[in-house]
């Protein structure tokens, strides 16, 4: 297994480009079952997720082409569904999270889908509760086959209905949505999830003959039609790469032009950051991030220590929570982590703890974190990453610290980075892949 030799201490310096979004790229590939017409999708990040889920449309009888750098078309004009029943796909299903939503493309257009228990990061329980109970509503059969860990999900004529979601989840609105753009008549979905991402989902949904009214807010209205066409669509750069990096600049002390952000779409992010004592100047619709000798945290009006904690659109996304933590640990001032959405997400801190961090973990939600103003530089310690998030935390925290980290596991990385060694040491890190 491939792992990462970084030698840290070293400020980088020059422009990165940030990736397609990986978690946008999950649910529009899955769109393209919805048509039987050829669909045109840009800035396809080269991960492993998304590639694993290409391979898994082309398994499916999907005609799939790169047409250029990072773009591919997708004609699902001729889908195998028996396929879904397959040992094959319940090992290659299971193994990707982002695989799920492909139920309501499938559950819409041909009547039937089967999916294994998903896998995916080890950051506590991932529940799917929102996606079939929203396909339930729609006159959808549902069933759990608790001995195959196989879920199956039935309805040739769904039809539209009110649905107040029990959670707003992003993948569990984008099935729904996608399941509901062919239901007959109208749906209406309450306790949408609103991140970009999923905007992007029924931007493109509409491009293709669809009708929803209430893109970007938690309320959303969808006629359903009797038949979808073929599109093209760009992903929007992925604003959690974009968060790592300035994060990576401020812990390392580097100077980062990151380039062509979709600024629009960052939300709260450079808040969250800047709240942190971050510099970041937004020049055009790139983000530049100057060196800084230290970073105060703020407090809260009344003095009390800055809590950062995860929440739903347009709060700040959980998927950053890890690079918070770590960007705090050279700060001056102290802050109170929350992640609140999942619960093994912080027990990677331990290793931080290891290389010279002061953090209390004080729960599996909640650590806090005392900066330690570059009196103290970190040591380079034997890692393992946990999950995607957390192993570029430990990959920031790595190229801070004084000597050689080895960081193990780093497929889980390359699950959500795009040659991430490769780009980085472009600008002066200094990490070497071993097989």
């Amino acid at each position: 297994m491939a792992i990462f030799e970084v030698h840290g201490g070293h400020q980088l310096k020059g422009d990165i480009i940030p990736q397609g979004a990986k978690n946008e790229a999950l649910q529009i590939l899955c769109a393209v079952l919805l048509t039987k017409e050829k669909m045109v999708i840009g800035n396809v990040p080269n991960i492993v997720d998304i590639n694993k889920l290409i391979e898994l449309l082309s398994d499916l009888g999907v005609k799939v082409e790169k047409t250029g750098h990072e773009e591919f078309t997708f004609q699902a004009d001729n889908v195998n569904v028996d396929y879904l029943v397959s040992p094959e796909f319940k090992k290659k299903g299971g193994s990707l999270r982002g695989s799920m939503m492909i139920v309501g493309p499938m559950l819409t257009r041909f009547g039937k889908a089967y999916m294994p228990k998903p896998g995916g990061d080890k950051i506590g329980r991932r529940r799917v509760d929102t996606h079939f109970l929203g396909f339930e509503a729609l006159g959808a059969k549902f069933n759990y086959d608790i001995d195959n860990e196989l879920y199956q999900v039935e309805g040739k004529n769904l039809k539209g209905a009110y649905m107040l979601l029990d959670e707003a989840s992003v993948t569990g609105t984008a099935n729904i949505v996608m399941a509901a753009v062919l239901a007959e008549g109208i749906t209406t979905i309450y306790n949408a999830a609103c991140e970009p991402y999923l905007q992007q989902l029924c931007k493109m949904l509409v491009k293709m003959g669809a009708k929803i009214n209430g893109i970007g807010s938690n309320l959303l209205t969808i006629e359903g039609v009797k038949e979808l066409k073929g599109t093209s669509h760009r992903m929007l750069p992925d604003m959690i790469e974009i968060g790592s990096f300035i994060g990576m600049a401020a812990v390392t002390q580097s100077e980062i032009t990151i380039k062509n952000v979709s600024f629009e779409n960052l939300g709260i992010i450079p808040t969250i950051f800047g709240r942190m004592g971050i510099n970041i100047e937004k020049r055009g619709d790139d983000l530049f991030v100057p060196a800084q000798e230290s970073y105060e945290i703020e407090t809260f009006i009344d003095g009390s220590i800055l809590t950062i904690s995860d929440a739903i659109w347009p709060g700040f996304t959980p998927d950053l929570i890890s690079i918070a933590l770590v960007t705090a640990i050279q700060a001056r001032g102290n802050v109170l982590i929350h992640q609140k959405m999942f619960e093994s997400r912080l027990f990677f801190v331990d290793k931080l703890i290891d290389m010279g961090a002061k953090i209390i973990l004080c729960d599996p939600h909640r650590a806090t974190v005392m900066g330690l103003d570059r009196k103290v530089q970190l040591r380079g310690i034997q890692m393992a990453s946990p999950d995607i998030r957390a192993g570029v935390a430990l990959l920031i925290a790595a190229m801070s610290a004084k000597g050689k980290s080895t960081i193990f596991n780093i497929n889980q990385i390359d699950r959500g980075y795009q040659n991430i060694d490769t780009r980085l040491n472009a600008i002066g890190a200094q990490i070497i892949r071993k097989a």
